[in-house]
């Protein structure tokens, strides 16, 4: 059974599948498009990507005003956090975190205009997108990771980033 349930951001959905472990290894269920349109998540991924990092690389805060993304860490442990960046929004630069890795395989449903990031706990990571939208480069916001605006305490105090994400490009 896949369990789903709101969080602190309206419009966010945590996601929880039941894994199946005996001495081979273990089964889970990761997606039932049935399923997850009864619970909520009422769209069309067109797009999967796969993000892999080392330890302490941090990525984000991106987003973009049409994608809906379902998001997972498929290895490691990531430290996982979702933005609502709708500007015009009254709970713009509300966030709440997560800890996503592969052994609760819990995955976060991030609806549109919302951001993402995540930080790398483990020595690598394995980050799972499926996307409602086909990436368009220049469409994305983004957000520096320590944005005085959402005030986000970040297990790490120097992480590795790239050059976007240092810079962040403010909507």
């Amino acid at each position: 059974m896949i369990t789903f349930s709101k969080t602190n951001l309206e419009g966010v959905l945590q996601v929880v599948p039941d894994i199946f472990t005996d001495f081979r290894g273990q089964f889970v269920e990761t997606y039932d498009e049935k399923l997850y349109k009864e619970n909520g998540i009422d769209v069309t991924f067109v797009q999967d990507d796969i993000s892999y990092s080392k330890k302490d690389v941090l990525r984000g805060i991106h987003g973009d005003n049409e994608t809906a993304k379902l998001v997972s860490c498929l290895y490691g442990e990531v430290y996982f956090v979702v933005v609502n960046c709708d500007e015009e929004a009254k709970n713009f630069g509300k966030w709440q975190s997560f800890i996503l890795s592969d052994e609760n395989r819990i995955q976060i449903f991030v609806p549109a205009k919302h951001g993402n990031a995540y930080l790398v706990l483990s020595p690598d990571g394995l980050f799972s997108y499926k996307q409602s939208t086909y990436f368009t480069h220049g469409k994305q916001f983004s957000y520096r990771w320590d944005d005085p605006r959402f005030n986000i305490p970040w297990p790490i105090q120097n992480p590795i980033l790239s050059e976007r994400d240092k810079a962040g490009h403010y909507v």
